[in-house]
């Protein structure tokens, strides 16, 4: 057995031990680099104990990563998954969120889209992949609809919710004060629902993030759900199709920081508490 799993064991307790009393910003930082080491070491444990040559190592990852980044091919499938996240989710907000407002704030909308809404929310865009590959053929466009479909229901019932949940109490003040109509819904009942509709922006997003590597992976040319399944025909590779998924991972990551950004904004700050 290597000594590689003691060791990533131990540093990652070390730094666990030597950054606890510092702050909360190098924590944020320091911790998840020792949860991350931990983990190395259960998998490089788990990789000598079962000795599968299937499964690959961590350094089996590492330079599969390095053939990668070499073999120039991974920029261009990460530009074109994010190419179809992009405009799907924006599309997605940009009707979800309109939607979703009017639907909550009005409740002859909310008696008569509800149901509909609610119905078409379950099926999984997955199953849509055959009626995208259908209308739209295997490219861009069949991509960009499955991500809409997947976004679209988590920020429209999110912002759904955000506009009904605010309370009554918030819009009589407002009344009582001259607001009326139009004001009350742009000055209480918007800037109210802001902080939930941010939450359901970063749960939509994920969830598009997950779907387009599926969606890749069974119906389009490039992308990185494609390299994966690639990988894996191309020899049984899954030391590639392992460091895919870790560039996977990576993305989601900084996908959500970078939709968190907005949480820092003056107007939705307020629904945000300090820990």
């Amino acid at each position: 057995m290597s000594a590689w799993a003691p060791l990533f064991a131990v540093v990652g307790a070390l730094t666990f031990l030597f950054t606890r009393r510092t702050s909360d910003r190098a924590r944020a930082v320091t911790y998840p680099i020792g949860v991350t080491l931990f983990g190395l070491a259960g998998w490089q444990l788990a990789c000598e104990l079962v000795r599968a040559e299937v499964f690959p190592t961590p350094f089996d990852v590492l330079a599969a990563s390095a053939e990668l980044i070499e073999s120039q091919r991974l920029w261009g499938d990460i530009v074109a998954s994010l190419y179809r996240v992009t405009w799907g989710f924006f599309l997605a907000a940009g009707v979800g969120i309109p939607l979703g407002l009017v639907v909550g704030w009005s409740t002859r909308s909310f008696l008569a889209f509800n149901p509909v809404i609610q119905g078409l929310r379950p099926v999984s865009p997955i199953a849509w992949i055959p009626i995208a590959i259908l209308w739209f053929g295997i490219g861009d466009l069949a991509g960009i609809f499955l991500i809409f479909l997947s976004s679209f229901f988590p920020i429209t019932v999110g912002t759904m919710a955000a506009v009904r949940n605010i309370s009554l109490v918030h819009q009589r003040s407002a009344m009582n004060f001259g607001l009326k109509g139009i004001e009350v819904f742009r000055r209480v009942v918007l800037p109210a629902a802001l902080p939930q509709i941010i939450t359901s922006l970063r749960i939509a997003l994920g969830v598009a993030w997950l779907v387009i590597v599926a969606a890749e992976m069974v119906g389009m040319d490039s992308g990185l759900g494609y390299l994966i399944n690639d990988a894996r025909n191309m020899g049984s590779r899954y030391d590639l199709v392992v460091a895919t998924m870790v560039v996977i991972g990576l993305i989601g990551i900084v996908l959500d920081m970078m939709i968190r950004k907005l949480e820092r904004f003056d107007e939705v700050r307020w629904g945000y508490v300090e820990r």
